[in-house]
């Protein structure tokens, strides 16, 4: 047998000089010399002294029974045992000589390597597996290869294995680690995503959250849905740029950020503002984009700010799909941007879809193609709106093993018809004149609440509610005024607009005052009251009454 065809392909063995070292592998003819206790000598040309051992003086058995690795030698298509090294040996135990692998060689059925062994016999050409494990936990990489010998007619088939042991726990510790870091991601953005949307009266909602396939970190995709008082809602997605528990991280302060100015009821893009300056102080390193919409159900349209989000995509009833303007300001955390706001139809019969990038973005794709796709799923996605959302990700090809993470958020403004749209009405009256225009406000909501067949209890506290308001806007406010009233299947909303941009605020009136009691009148007999200006100067100020069931 030539040992020299495949001594050099075995992997983990190197050549040891043998300068005195007992036991140690020889270098081959001329590697070394004597010119190398002199390394300033220059090299004239290949030395070859007399005396100098060659590789072809060493037996295969001294070489192979002192290699590091496990070696062992198989005959015929029965692969029977020739020869095993002290390595194997030790390892495995001893093997007798002309018996059969499948036989006495129980490691081989562990790691594969009959088929292996089968392929090398067949192929002429190596084979090598990685990392493979035996039922005693070890972890061994094996080559497989061909033996061409006089004494073989059959064939053969030298086996190498390196015991990778040590590798393999360390590679097993480090995905466990990174599996219980990715997990921690997962569980603290679930945990800051909304666990119950909230439904409004006038529209029906779902969302959906996948985080990336387990060797993804997970990112900072999330979503929410706040109820903002006198029927309007605000509609938010975003996605915090990197992964793992940082980005999640920032995606919570975030989220929480966008719910407490919320609660100041301010046109989107003075929320988007707010929003990124404080990315910016959260961490100057991170970039999010964001959309942020409010519905109002009496104007049947989406007033929206994007900081560098992918458009908002609505379908109409008939199919047809429209696609929000480009994004209105730059990412949050950017700064020195001043955002404006955008507004697309949401009329009766339309469905809504907010998203995030992990939805169409695909490797080598413009991700126009993908929202392009988008708009194509949508035409034809009907259903609820929960129903919509599987049909979006079934259709973008949204697995288990998709390799981002995918927010969505379907909004639905349903076409009421029937006993249900007798639920939901309203009534309009402008305020002209001075004086007046309080009792002519006051008959108005009494005839109105009447229609609706109120009870009389609720009739009386929605007259009063009526007067206070419009008395307020009669004295602090200016032309021109509205009374508005609405119901739906849940509440009784009143709600007066003027031009004066000053939003009132509840105080406590002392004994001697002869104003300053009105909305702490409606603060304690409405379920909830609030204000806000409106687009162009102005304010609205409202209340609601819950609906007995």
């Amino acid at each position: 047998m030539n040992f020299t065809r495949w001594s050099a392909r075995l992997p983990g063995t190197q050549r040891r000089a043998a300068r005195g070292t007992e036991g140690s592998v020889p270098a081959a003819r001329g590697e070394y010399g004597p010119q190398l206790e002199h390394a300033d000598t220059p090299d004239t040309g290949p030395a070859d002294p007399a005396g100098v051992p060659a590789l072809e003086d060493f037996t295969v058995r001294e070489i192979v029974g002192r290699l590091p690795g496990l070696v062992a030698l198989v005959y015929g298509p029965e692969h029977r045992i020739a020869y095993v090294n002290d390595a194997y040996a030790a390892a495995f135990g001893p093997r007798p000589a002309g018996s059969t692998v499948a036989d006495t060689c129980p490691e081989a059925e562990e790691l594969g390597l009959l088929p292996l062994m089968d392929q090398v016999l067949r192929s002429g050409k190596p084979r090598t597996v990685k990392s493979r494990r035996t039922q005693d936990g070890g972890s061994y990489t094996v080559t497989c290869l061909p033996v061409e010998s006089p004494r073989l007619p059959d064939g053969g088939v030298l086996v190498h294995a390196a015991d990778v042991t040590d590798h393999a726990e360390a590679a097993e510790r480090l995905r466990a680690s990174e599996r219980r870091h990715r997990e921690t991601a997962v569980t603290l953005q679930r945990s800051l995503l909304p666990q119950e949307l909230e439904q409004p009266d006038d529209l029906r909602i779902a969302a959906t959250y996948q985080p990336g396939v387990a060797d993804a970190a997970v990112g900072g995709d999330w979503y929410d849905v706040i109820t903002l008082g006198a029927g309007r809602t605000a509609l938010v997605i975003g996605d915090v740029m990197g992964r793992g528990v940082r980005a999640a991280a920032v995606m919570g302060q975030l989220r929480t950020a966008v719910r407490a100015y919320a609660r100041l009821d301010l046109p989107p893009h003075e929320v988007l503002q707010l929003l990124d300056g404080l990315a910016a102080e959260i961490d100057a390193s991170q970039i999010a984009t964001c959309v942020y919409a409010v519905h109002d159900p009496n104007e049947g349209k989406l007033v929206y700010a994007s900081a560098g989000h992918l458009p908002i995509l609505v379908r109409h009833e008939d199919g047809t799909v429209r696609r929000a303007a480009d994004p209105t300001g730059p990412p949050l955390g950017t700064g020195g941007w001043l955002h404006t706001s955008g507004t697309i139809a949401l009329p009766p019969g339309s469905t809504a879809v907010l998203y995030t990038d992990g939805l169409v973005e695909r490797r080598r794709e413009d991700i126009d193609e993908g929202v392009a796709a988008l708009e194509r799923a949508l035409s034809g996605a009907t259903g609820t709106p929960q129903v919509v959302c599987d049909r979006l990700l079934r259709s973008l090809g949204i697995t288990a093993e998709h390799d981002d993470d995918v927010a969505v958020l379907v909004v639905q403004h349903p076409a009421r018809k029937g006993a249900v749209a007798e639920l939901f009405h309203n009534a309009a009256l402008e305020l002209l004149g001075g004086v007046e225009a309080a009792p002519r406000a006051r008959a108005f909501a009494s005839g109105v609440l009447a229609s609706w067949r109120f009870p009389v209890e609720l009739c009386d506290l929605g007259v009063l509610a009526t007067s206070e308001l419009v008395a307020n806007s009669l004295q602090h406010g200016t032309p021109p005024m509205r009374l508005r009233l609405r119901r739906t299947d849940r509440r009784l909303i009143i709600e007066v607009t003027d031009g004066d941009d000053h939003l009132p605020r509840r105080r406590r009136a002392e004994t001697e005052d002869e104003a300053g009691r009105g909305i702490s009148i409606i603060a304690t007999i409405a379920s909830s009251w609030g204000s806000r200006r409106t687009p162009g100067g102005g304010k609205a100020v409202w209340c609601e009454f819950a609906l007995p069931d």
